[in-house]
């Protein structure tokens, strides 16, 4: 190069270019929803993509590889949430640049290409270069490591070469499996980013000493027991955080004043019309509005959606904190869209995935912001009940179960809330908040399931090495099979046979049964051989290279090494298969019909129908569903050939094909096309010629989550007997309404208008019951002890009519208290209403309460409406004679 890089474009590039020309294969970033594995909440290094390959569970075609990485850590073990926008280095959002040997190069290389791009390409001065070795570890057994001394000798002197603990310096994927030793490369960046103080070193929690990357040597297995045994082939995992090295390549104190997130920042500004740095406390909002919008982007554009379980959860929460700190800068109205907008064009370059989702990711941004609008008017009513029952308790802190309710349920920002407090001469119970968040914390902790699957017992791993798994049930729909594994029970622990009456799992060395994946369900079938009948259930590929038989042995025994005859249910198949083409169909015709910002987000493929989720923003209307029905049905009734091609996977995205959201794909994928129509990234089974379909008839449609439809579908027999159900209630119908069915229309019209005219009548009629039951109860009004009560039996048709009645009532005492009862079918209904001058003195919901229970019931409420029941009509009336009694000790306590 004839220039040292400088901009965060130029320094990932350049990354990249440097290891490619020393024989790395470019791997693109692997998605944030980290495929197939249990443990992780989102991608957190460059690592993640390659866990099974450290591990050898899966060979890919080279050995070296160098990555530029997307990461979140904003949740679980790894989580900077807190921290963003208070130091110059936190990010939930970071890319991570890494080098990778899978057995090839080890600690020399590893060192060399380090110093080598660091100095020499990126043009660091080699002075202001620390190293760090691990100090060696009694308790592992482990000295110094004084083959990473030795070799970065060649580098940097013995006075800057630092010994650190295991804590710092020894990395694990796990409690058992690969792991090592670290190397950090530290830079020092000079007294005036220091604390000053004598001591201050590398370790030192100022920000003079920088670490740039760590380099990981995995040269051990740690097994159950924690013995450490020498691997035969080594391996490098290294990673470098891209704006950690832009900050120090641009000559800035902070990761947020690099090219990489100023200009973010800039735009921010410009909404809220405020200069960056004036104002320490909105320039802390500056950078989490900025940082949260980069992972919103991405998290949305790789198909997480806000929600409030799991991934989805963190979203809203990375998101909703994004917002609070905009409101702190005065954007009330919704900004963040537009910032993530921003993002999305200042990345697409290296990303052109989140450009291509960037109108998706703008809608789902611009709902959220709106949901969280309606959050905070409805949590600021929510706050203003619970501000004025504190203070009628002559209570000094709002509760930490309350805090953590409307934090949690309803999303309302907790120092919000404080500021209400305080202005309302309250503190918040911040222990009893705590408390609350730990207890939750510990309960998701303990109900997260990753990307749910379970985790992989080793026994399952290793039965891979004597297994062939080669796509036979794309060919075939029977064969010669032997028994490799017998697995019973939970844990799936291996056994010598299967008896009669018996289930477990079965592995064989060569199957024709399709696995479980992809949204399509697993085959079913039986095994067979003499004396022996066993029938599968289902089938399921746990790990790469095993597939699982759910057997139940019907007849005879089934046992280990055993030669049988593998035969699949081709009818089940077959349906399966019209159901995934159907599939494919499907998702060509609904971006076809609504856009390319369709995208899947789920589906399931039965041999009885098909359910596919995708990403939209409004239900289909009928003009619509028609529109999705008729192309798809156009497609299956010209028969069009499917074809299947295997191909490289660049050469397949290259060409068009559609991949799908958290998908873990190898360097050769399996192509599924209607030539012209759809072609997609898919390892299901499908027939031969859209023909095969038959008849493709959508059942329903509905919301899945926040910006998720989902459409159900039948096709074939499944088809065909929809419709004939459909015709038969139709006939059915018009027969009832003595009509033909074509002109069922009409005639259900004219009932729904003489329906309309009646309940016009109706309307008219309670109108004038109401009125002269509120001139009534009017003229009925207690005193207790200077407050104006009214109390009595009406005769509402429901709780509604009892609350718009209660409403008139409290509107004309203008200050007063009310409570109406009604009884129905041997229930009693209270209802009880306090003018907003009397709240504080007087509780609604303490008074529902306390007639409810003088009727064999109970309930309660807000302090100035509440509903409560009752078992026992026959004493309203002494409930009633109590009102007064009620109302006057409540203004004594």
């Amino acid at each position: 190069m004839t220039s040292t890089p400088q901009r965060g474009n130029e320094i990932r590039d350049a990354f990249i270019h440097f290891f490619t020309r020393r024989g790395h294969t470019h791997v693109p970033s692997s998605s944030l929803v980290p495929a197939a594995d249990p443990t992780l909440l989102f991608t957190n290094a460059g690592m993640v993509q390659f866990k099974d390959v450290f591990t050898g569970a899966e060979t890919r075609p080279y050995r070296r590889a160098v990555t530029a990485q997307k990461c979140v850590r904003a949740g679980g073990k790894h989580n900077d949430l807190e921290n963003v926008g208070r130091t110059a280095r936190h990010h939930t959002f970071f890319e991570m640049l890494g080098n990778f040997s899978f057995g090839d190069y080890f600690k020399e290389a590893a060192i060399a290409y380090a110093w080598d791009f660091l100095t020499t390409e990126a043009g660091l001065p080699p002075g202001r270069l620390w190293v760090t070795i691990h100090e060696g570890d009694s308790r592992m057994g482990l000295g110094p490591d004084e083959e990473a001394r030795s070799l970065w000798l060649r580098y940097v002197p013995a006075e800057r070469i630092v010994a650190c603990s295991t804590k710092d310096n020894f990395w694990a994927m796990g409690d058992t499996g690969p792991c090592g030793p670290c190397s950090e490369i530290v830079y020092d960046q000079g007294p005036t980013l220091g604390c000053g103080r004598p001591t201050c070193g590398v370790g030192c929690d100022c920000d003079r000493y920088l670490e740039l990357w760590n380099l990981v040597f995995m040269q051990f297995e740690r097994s159950a027991a924690g013995a450490l045994t020498p691997l035969p082939r080594p391996s490098i995992d290294t990673g470098a955080g891209l704006e950690r090295l832009a900050a120090v390549l641009q000559g800035v104190a902070s990761n947020f004043d690099t090219d990489l997130l100023r200009p973010v920042i800039g735009l921010v500004e410009e909404l809220c019309g405020q200069a960056y740095g004036r104002d320490p406390a909105k320039a802390v909002s500056m950078r989490v509005i900025a940082d949260h919008a980069r992972s919103t982007a991405f998290l949305i554009a790789d198909g997480v959606l806000p929600s409030n379980e799991g991934r989805g959860y963190v979203l809203r929460r990375i998101l909703r904190r994004g917002l609070r700190h905009g409101r702190l800068l005065g954007l009330d109205g919704p900004f963040m869209a537009k910032i993530t907008r921003r993002v999305a064009e200042m990345m697409r370059g290296p990303y052109p995935d989140l450009a291509e989702a960037q109108e998706h990711v703008v809608r789902v941004t611009l709902a959220e912001e709106e949901r969280f609008g309606h959050t905070l008017r409805v949590g600021l009513r929510l706050v203003e009940s619970l501000v004025a029952e504190v203070k009628a308790r002559g209570r000094a802190a709002i509760p930490g179960e309350e805090i953590f309710r409307l934090y949690d349920t309803y999303g309302f920002p907790v120092d919000l809330l404080r500021d209400i407090a305080t202005d309302n001469g309250l503190t918040l119970d911040d222990a009893g908040f705590d408390r609350a968040m730990a207890e939750q914390r510990a309960r998701a902790r303990e109900s997260w399931v990753g990307s749910g699957e379970a985790e992989i017992p080793a026994s399952l791993k290793d039965l891979t090495r004597s297994v062939t798994v080669d796509g036979l049930w794309y060919a075939a729909l029977g064969a010669d099979a032997r028994v490799v594994a017998v697995l019973v029970g939970e844990d799936q622990r291996p056994a010598e046979a299967l008896h009669e009456g018996t289930t477990g799992e079965v592995v064989l060395d060569l199957t024709p049964f399709y696995p479980e994946a992809g949204g399509q369900v697993g085959d079913t079938g039986v095994l067979v051989a003499e004396g022996l009948l066993a029938e599968v259930e289902g089938t399921q590929r746990p790990v790469p290279g095993l597939v699982l038989h759910r057997v139940r042995v019907k007849r005879g025994t089934l046992r280990t090494g055993q030669s049988v005859r593998a035969s699949v249910d081709a009818a089940r198949r077959r349906m399966t298969a019209k159901n995934h083409t159907a599939t494919h169909l499907l998702h060509a015709a609904l971006r076809q019909t609504l856009g390319d910002h369709v995208k899947q987000a789920g589906s399931l493929v039965a041999p009885d129908r098909l359910r596919f989720d995708f990403t939209h923003f409004s239900p289909l209307t009928p003009q619509e569903l028609d529109r999705i029905e008729e192309t798809v049905n156009a497609q299956v009734w010209e028969n069009r050939g499917v074809v299947t091609q295997v191909m490289a996977l660049d050469d397949a995205l290259a060409s068009g094909a559609t991949a799908l959201f958290g998908e873990k794909y190898g360097e050769q994928v399996r192509v599924v096309s209607v030539p012209e129509f759809s072609t997609e990234l898919c390892g299901g089974t499908h027939v031969a010629a859209t023909g095969e379909i038959g008849l493709f008839k959508i059942v329903s449609q509905g919301g899945v989550a926040a910006g998720v439809r989902r459409v159900e579908a039948v096709t074939g027999p499944g088809a065909y007997q929809h419709v004939k159900r459909e015709e038969q209630v139709l006939a059915e119908s018009a027969a009832r309404l003595k009509a033909r069915p074509m002109e069922l229309t009409e005639k259900v019209e004219k009932l729904a208008e003489a329906s309309r005219d009646l309940e016009r009548e109706v309307q008219r009629l309670q109108a004038r019951l109401l009125g002269g039951t509120l001139e009534r109860l009017l003229d009925n009004v207690l005193d207790v002890r200077g407050i104006r009560v009214v109390g009595a039996l009406v005769e509402a048709t429901d709780s509604k009519g009892m609350r718009e009645l209660g409403d008139r009532v409290r509107d004309r005492l203008q200050s007063g208290v009310v409570a109406l009862a009604r009884q129905s079918d041997g229930k009693v209904t209270w209802v009880t209403m306090v003018t907003k001058d009397l709240v504080g003195r007087i509780h609604a919901g303490n008074l529902a309460r306390d007639l409810a229970k003088l009727t064999g019931g109970g309930g309660g409420g807000r302090p100035d409406i509440a509903e409560a029941g009752g078992t026992d009509p026959a004493r309203i009336p002494e409930a009633l004679a109590k009102l007064p009694e009620l109302v006057s000790g409540q203004l004594t306590r």
